[in-house]
């Protein structure tokens, strides 16, 4: 049977603040400037997913989807300070990392070699995307 994908748009509100504990207070606020500041910032965050689905069964996915992106990353990360996430204990809450964790999430919730893309709109200039077999990339922080 033919396959193609679907993308669906998922949003939620979180706070972060780029830091790390490898640099000095000068050279974090060299490196991630107004994004450092102590008390945070926050985002609005749009997050693409595209699965691989038959069109016999798109209607299914699209629920499986939906549920499992609602209750797997929205409702962990909606109205959160990011920082205070234990998966960003070890790491800085660039778009990089927090694209390639929601990859990591619901690859664990879907069925196997249906997740084909992640995407996060940070900003209105920063987009991080993250693929099979792929690097995240992305742009500048904020």
């Amino acid at each position: 049977m033919p396959q193609g994908t679907v993308t669906r748009r998922y949003r939620f509100c979180a706070a972060h603040r780029l830091h790390t504990d490898r640099l000095t207070p000068e050279e974090n606020q060299a490196a991630f400037g107004k994004c450092n500041n102590p008390n945070g910032h926050g985002h609005n965050y749009v997050v693409l997913v595209t699965i691989k689905t038959e069109a016999l069964h798109e209607a299914r996915d699209l629920e499986h989807l939906d549920r499992t992106v609602n209750d797997t990353v929205v409702r962990r990360f909606d109205h959160q300070d990011l920082n205070g996430d234990p998966e960003f204990a070890d790491c800085t809450t660039t778009g990089e990392n927090l694209v390639k964790l929601i990859w990591e999430l619901l690859e664990s919730e879907l069925p196997d070699g249906r997740l084909e893309k992640v995407g996060v709109i940070e900003t209105r200039d920063n987009y991080f995307e993250y693929a099979h077999s792929s690097q995240p990339t992305g742009g500048a922080r904020g």
